[in-house]
């Protein structure tokens, strides 16, 4: 059935191609470049015979050839080579402004990606979030993407959501508000001192977008692949008819306690412009802590955008039973560790790693992780089934374990947590927020039952 899906999709996205013969397309590279200007780097771009060739350069950063005009809601089609030894891709809803890093280009970016990970299609923030969408829960998507020959991207852009597609095969999901319009630019990557690289060359054709009648050319909705939501403490319709539930309105504090006192604290919390953040200078010397939800869990996927200072340390507990002991443990369960390893001592404490950002807090250390940085958003995501468990940043699976076995309970043996009884064992328990006496932020928390 999944593959008549992915079959169906293919024949609507040939045929929806076909309809540029009614003229509504404009063509934006097609006899010179009169209409694109170069930002940021040095490569070279040219235009023979209605192909676009970038060629890297040496010492170069990130090099953008970008329209003059800016696009808000478009379908943007175009064709692509690229020497398998590059990464590229290309900008759209894109900006480039003197206040932000001097000018640097930032905005939405569409991978172009013939390297083994496979992300071609998939979604980047450019200088900004990173990652918004990788491949790694779209293993039809990864297979799209044919290195060394010429591909054929589709991205259609409209209000909120943004999809991609690649030889017709579905890519990427997302829906976000952060630039509503922006340039489009072709990226030639940069290669640094590598002078292996040094004039290798990513190809561009049959560039065109359309931006009138949308609604007559957009490829009708399908949930053959994942959705990513970043709108603000909102679910979209998607979201409302898989489950998922938000756990902070972004307003109030329903649904929340202290872990201790069993009301939500009257200081050391802060609710501001839909973010709540653990804010020690609010702090008295009562009434603050660790939070956590009213309701237990089970079986759950949970998501939540988290922001940390220089320093900072904090995390998300989970399996957290606060009547443990008569309360005397009412914090403690596993957690999903938030640090600044470049900052924080305990990041070099522990265990070959164990207490670093998206790790299992001094029980297993995280690996392939992509920390956006200070002061950044960046998306964590545990995902329990019984007693499997994972953790991910942005969009990339850290780790993955089994509670409950013999290596388990060796491994919390080894651990502060020895003299825990039981130590993540239980089949219901909280979600926790962790006041560790830094500034740390968090937003768009939901969950959904698996």
């Amino acid at each position: 059935m999944r593959k008549i899906s992915f079959l169906f999709n293919l024949f609507l996205i040939t045929l929806l191609s076909l309809q540029s013969a009614d003229g509504k397309w404009k063509k934006l590279a097609n006899k010179d470049l009169k209409d694109w200007i170069q930002i940021n780097g040095t490569a070279s771009f040219i235009l023979e015979k209605g192909i676009v060739t970038g060629t890297t350069v040496l010492n170069s950063p990130n090099s953008f050839l970008c329209t003059k005009a800016n696009y808000g809601d478009f379908i943007l089609e175009f064709d692509t080579w690229i020497d398998p030894q590059l990464n590229s891709g290309v900008q759209f809803r894109s900006e480039s402004l003197p206040e932000y890093q001097n000018g640097r280009v930032h905005g939405y970016q569409v991978e172009i990606d013939p390297s083994e990970r496979a992300w071609s299609g998939g979604i980047y923030d450019e200088a900004r979030r990173g990652w918004l969408y990788t491949l790694e829960s779209n293993p039809e998507g990864r297979k799209a993407f044919k290195p060394g020959e010429w591909n054929h991207y589709r991205v259609e852009a409209i209000g909120n959501s943004i999809r991609t597609w690649v030889n017709g095969i579905p890519c990427a999901d997302v829906v976000d508000y952060l630039t509503p319009s922006g340039f489009i630019a072709l990226q030639v990557h940069s290669i640094g001192e590598d002078k292996t690289k040094a004039g290798l060359q990513v190809k561009w054709k049959n560039i065109k977008i359309i931006t009138e009648n949308l609604p007559k050319y957009v490829t009708p909705y399908s949930e053959i692949i994942p959705q990513t939501s970043f709108l603000d403490n909102t679910l979209t319709e998607r979201e409302k008819k898989e489950g998922w539930r938000l756990l902070f309105d972004g307003v109030t504090s329903k649904g929340w306690m202290n872990a201790r006192t069993k009301s939500f604290p009257s200081s050391g919390w802060e609710i501001r412009d839909g973010i709540l953040s653990v804010s020690p200078e609010t702090k008295t010397r009562v009434g603050y802590g660790d939070i956590v939800t009213i309701e237990k869990f089970i079986d759950f996927e949970l998501v939540v955008d988290f922001r940390y200072t220089r320093g900072a340390n904090s995390g998300i507990k989970y399996f957290v039973d606060t009547e443990i002991n008569n309360g005397s443990l009412a914090s403690i369960g596993c957690e999903y560790q938030i640090l600044d390893d470049r900052n924080h001592p305990d990041a070099k404490a522990g265990v070959g790693g164990n207490r670093t950002l998206a790790g299992l807090y001094d029980l297993i250390a995280p690996r392939n992780k992509r920390d956006n940085g200070i002061d950044i958003w960046n998306r964590a995501i545990i995902i329990v089934k019984g007693n499997k468990v994972q953790h991910w940043l942005n969009g990339i699976m850290t780790l993955e374990y089994d509670r409950g076995n013999d290596s388990w309970k060796a491994l919390v043996a080894k651990s502060k947590f020895f003299n825990s009884p039981g130590f993540g064992e239980v089949r219901e328990g909280r979600i926790l927020l962790q006041d560790h006496g830094d500034k740390v932020s968090f937003k768009n928390i939901k969950i959904r039952p698996l």
